[in-house]
């Protein structure tokens, strides 16, 4: 008799194939390794077919593992459709709904936002993962996450591949952070000419947050010279508050600066654009409606924010 293969199970070897490794299956499902693991040596016992061999500190996939995933994967996209209509038919947000964000996204809007959904949509398990926006883009072109909250920056754009929508939330303004006694701290306005020569305080390379900085630096003639990489923006601000160097951070999420630390825009002033990702064949489903308008509503009210903006 054929074995009977559990969706969950199916799920985490094609997010093992997505990601390359047990352990980034794991953070875009929510779970720990050890739990990916589990699920995929059950399936094996199901299948009777080895489908990860060690290599190395990490796995690979056998061939019967690929061709298993790219099956998973058409299976998971049928599975959608079906959520969908028994969502429409209900009238409600049910099932499971896996959002990616960036962190000061995650840390700015969607306590609240989550906090509705919980409490107007008592059905619907709703969960977060914390991810850079070009994984978060591919992650949910991929179906491995229902909705991602993600931000660019003009110059920077996402690549957004086709099949998916976007609801655009609005621009994030960003400051420059320096420490009170810098001397660019006595300017109204900082000209970005004027940020030249300067130790730079930024994310590592691969984040869309460093690539608009380099950017930037190189049109006004200069390669900037980050001196210290830290992803976090609290630590950017900690190493700003201790004199170390000078950071351009968002607003959102960003909280009271510490004693000793002055923002000063910047002049053009620099901006991001916060905006969301969803797969247009899930575009009816309530859980995806509800999520939206949570987060268009807590955006509106954020503080310098007005409503539609």
């Amino acid at each position: 008799m054929a074995a009977v293969m559990d969706l969950g199970r199916l799920r985490a070897l094609h997010a093992v194939a997505v990601h390359g490794s047990v352990g980034g299956a794991a953070g875009a499902l929510g779970f720990t390794p050890s739990a990916v693991s589990q699920q995929i040596a059950k399936l094996e016992r199901e299948t009777r077919t080895v489908l990860l061999e060690r290599r190395g500190r990490g796995v690979v996939l056998t061939d019967a593992a690929r061709r298993l995933a790219d099956t998973a994967e058409r299976l998971l996209a049928l599975v959608e459709q079906a959520e969908v209509t028994l969502e429409e038919q209900r009238g409600q947000a049910v099932g499971r709904l896996l959002i990616a964000a960036f962190a000061t996204g995650a840390r700015g809007l969607l306590p609240g936002a989550l906090a509705d959904l919980r409490e107007g949509c008592p059905e619907l398990d709703v969960r977060l993962v914390e991810s850079d926006p070009y994984l978060a883009a591919e992650l949910v072109a991929r179906g491995e996450v229902d909705l991602a909250l993600v931000q660019d920056w003009p110059s920077v754009p996402l690549p957004v591949q086709t099949g998916l929508a976007r609801l655009d939330l609005g621009p994030d303004p960003v400051d420059l952070l320096l420490p009170a006694a810098h001397p660019l701290a006595a300017l109204d306005v900082v000209p970005v000419e004027r940020l030249c020569g300067q130790r730079w305080i930024s994310v590592p390379p691969g984040n869309i947050c460093h690539d608009w900085l380099v950017r930037t630096m190189r049109e006004a003639g200069e390669e900037p010279d980050v001196v210290y990489q830290v992803g976090e923006f609290e630590t950017q601000i900690a190493l700003i508050a201790a004199g170390l160097g000078i950071g351009l951070v968002p607003r959102l999420g960003r909280g009271t600066l510490p004693a000793g630390v002055a923002a000063r825009p910047v002049a053009p002033e620099p901006s991001r654009r916060v905006f969301t990702l969803w797969r247009s064949q899930a575009s009816r489903r309530p859980a995806i409606t509800a999520a939206l308008t949570a987060m268009r509503r807590h955006w509106d009210a954020l503080p310098g924010r007005p409503p539609g903006h």
